[in-house]
């Protein structure tokens, strides 16, 4: 499975299993195992540098497995065929959001103008709020 110019996922990574899906199915519900599992050894891989390992970790959260593994269930069709390919497509967007570099936070300070009006905003909540008491005669 190809994930960009670099990046080349092997069959042995992957493994699918179908089993049943639940949601509507007519008569076939019983029968047909059209929902698919989709493991990546992510952690075994040797096409991934360490760095978008890291980020995949990350984005996975809780599809990530204690081994290692990344695990994508699909169930949205009927046809065994079709949740496959979503199921793949799935993965190949998590890796690839994995591969982009998040761009560095630069620390700004906020202006002297955004300052000053934040203050003047408060102070007039706070005038308005001392008016709120009781009215002494």
């Amino acid at each position: 499975m190809i994930i960009n110019d670099k990046i080349t996922l092997q069959d042995w990574e992957l493994t699918e299993t179908f089993v049943r899906a639940s949601g509507p199915g007519g008569q076939n519900v019983n029968k047909v195992s059209s929902a698919v599992e989709l493991r990546f050894e992510a952690e075994r891989s040797p096409n991934l540098p360490d760095a978008v390992k890291r980020r995949l970790k990350r984005l996975a959260g809780r599809r990530w497995t204690n081994d290692g593994a990344v695990v994508i269930f699909v169930q949205e069709t009927r046809h065994q065929a079709r949740n496959r390919e979503i199921a793949r497509e799935r993965l190949a967007e998590l890796v690839k959001a994995a591969c982009e570099v998040p761009k560095r936070r630069l620390k700004t300070k906020p202006t002297y103008g955004s300052v000053r009006r934040r203050l003047e905003g408060k102070k007039v909540r706070g005038a308005v709020k001392k008016l709120r008491g009781k009215v002494e005669e």
